[in-house]
């Protein structure tokens, strides 16, 4: 949970820091939004390969490991004087760090420690993510706001440094090493032995498998819009958004953080709704009306908040990723316990792939046409076309995609 709520501050920081470095550094918003960018896609590109690394090596050596690396690369922002060292500082390594720390790490522990109640845990762990926004970047904005964007950089890289050999000590990676099973487990839901074959290996051929199937491609794209809209679009540009509006950055990142605050009861209620409702319905749902909230956003941002505002908070927080827990109830339902996490993290990665595109998208949007009307526009009906693509999921598992990955094994 630690862990996990770090990395979400970690990631959540970069909104709170785009007018900052480009009022100090000259840098306009396409080359800020596109360091924001590519930290997305090496996020989201990061999942698989890190969850297949913890199937091989261990939860507990990749993420203490994630987050030196994403101590190192806060950091060195610090010293940093071109554009190219802010691309390679956040894109790759706070990328590949945040990465290694992504939802997959929760989706392998969930998987691994659970049988009774997977659902609620992995809404659980999807909170977390909430709760790290909710901690840090009100945090991070008041620092950048006052003393600067370097206090708001160091106080991310201290945190991670001080919670890396905590990992180290604390965690286990199965419950065998901690002297037990998993939580409701029986004879017939004891794990597989770790995998013997290289990391990359096992992350190519799982996605070679699962891409032959129709579940796989469904939820892939339906995921890449949940990234456009969410981490893409709101998570990087609401705060800009606001300010466009007059809106002080302090109160739209307080907004922002709010989000996170309704996004734990979201994700929390959406895992318990998992264990008990189609999937496929609840991610109709979610989607379905997160793109019609989106819709009406250029007419709800003002320089205060307001009731209407309010209530678009509200919503999307409650929405903000309850996504999650549903999609990879589907990834384990259709290609099974032992595949599920590095499949979700492909899934995963297509979330950040879309959230890196979202980034550039609506800089580029707000540098040409000097507002945000048209990303808000596409955003909200992308998600409406992701509502019905869910709809193409099937009720049960594919036995003909089972038949397949069991002969090539």
């Amino acid at each position: 949970m630690a862990a996990l709520v770090a990395a979400a501050g970690f990631r959540s920081s970069t909104g709170a820091l785009l007018e900052p470095l480009e009022a100090e550094f000259g840098w306009s918003r396409a080359t800020t939004s596109g360091a924001v960018s590519l930290n997305l896609v090496v996020y989201g590109l990061t999942a698989p390969f890190a969850a297949a690394l913890m199937e091989r090596f261990g939860v507990r050596r990749v993420v203490a490991l994630a987050l030196f690396l994403v101590s190192l690369g806060s950091g060195l922002t610090l010293l940093m004087t071109s554009a190219w060292q802010l691309w390679v500082l956040w894109g790759f390594a706070v990328g590949i760090g945040t990465g290694s720390l992504a939802l997959v790490f929760g989706a392998i522990v969930a998987n691994r420690w659970f049988v009774t109640h997977r659902g609620v845990v992995v809404g659980v762990f999807s909170a977390a993510s909430s709760t790290g926004q909710l901690v840090f970047l009100p945090a991070i904005a008041h620092l950048a706001d006052g003393p600067g964007w370097r206090w708001a950089a160091g106080l991310v890289s201290v945190f991670a440094l001080v919670l890396a050999p905590l990992v180290w000590l604390v965690l286990r990676d199965r419950p065998a090493d901690a002297g037990t099973t998993a939580y409701g487990a029986t004879e017939a839901d004891l794990p597989p032995p770790p995998p013997t074959e290289s990391a990359a290996r096992v992350a190519i051929r799982t996605l070679r498998e699962s891409s032959r199937s129709r579940v796989f491609w469904c939820l892939f794209l339906s995921f890449w819009i949940c990234g456009w809209s969410t981490n893409g679009l709101i998570g990087t540009h609401f705060i800009p958004a606001a300010h466009d509006h007059g809106m002080p950055e302090t109160t739209s990142a307080t907004l922002l953080a709010l989000i996170g605050v309704f996004d734990i009861v979201g994700t929390v209620a959406s895992g318990w709704l998992t264990d008990r409702v189609d999937s496929r319905y609840l991610l109709f749902t979610y989607y379905f009306f997160r793109g019609l909230s989106l819709l009406v956003v250029p007419w709800l941002l003002a320089d205060a908040v307001h009731p209407s505002l309010f209530v678009f908070i509200v919503f999307y927080g409650l929405d903000w990723v309850a996504t999650v827990p549903p999609t990879v109830a589907l990834c384990r339902q259709h290609f099974g316990v032992e595949r599920a996490g590095v499949v979700f993290g492909w899934v995963f990665a297509s979330h950040m792939v879309g959230a890196g595109i979202a980034a550039s998208y609506a800089g580029w949007v707000r540098q040409e046409a000097g507002d945000y009307f048209a990303a808000w526009m596409t955003a909200g009906g992308m998600c409406i076309g992701a509502a019905a693509l869910v709809l193409l999921i099937p009720r049960h598992r594919v036995e003909a995609v089972d038949t397949v990955t069991t002969a090539q094994l």
